[in-house]
């Protein structure tokens, strides 16, 4: 695991658990495979191991921008959910929409990361809503 130079690019260690991400119930994400940004235009449908009786929060970000090489703009947030009761994604409180990969033509690839972090309990989240429509 780590083919990809997530530590320490993006966490310090890795995780005890893997998540399964999948798009359009076909296209699963595994590490170093490459999607299209068609294939991953929408929410994908995440599964992780999870207390029913705890709350988690989902993010996923892109450490690449705008390019690998120089990634001056690191991270580039595409997606965060917060308050996830248990692992039901879809009853969590959204604070930024889902934003499918588009890096510009000539940055080559991205790695887009899905991390999962349980909470100590449930949140308070005050910061402004981001949709998927929202400038950066």
């Amino acid at each position: 695991m780590d083919k990809l130079g997530l530590v320490p690019d993006v966490i310090d260690t890795l995780p005890g658990e893997i998540i399964q991400v999948t798009y359009e119930g076909k296209y699963k994400v595994d590490e170093g495979k490459e999607l299209t940004p068609t294939q991953v235009k929408n929410v994908p449908e995440v599964k992780f191991p999870a207390d029913p009786q705890q709350w988690y929060t989902l993010l996923m970000t892109d450490p690449d921008a705008p390019t690998r090489a120089d990634p001056k703009l690191r991270e580039v947030q595409h997606w965060l959910v917060t308050n996830i009761p248990g692992s039901d994604v879809t009853a969590g409180e959204t604070i930024h929409e889902y934003i499918g990969s588009g890096p510009f033509q000539g940055t080559g690839l991205h790695r887009y990361i899905f991390l999962v972090y349980k909470q100590p309990g449930k949140l308070t989240f005050d910061e402004p809503r981001v949709t998927n429509r929202s400038r950066a």
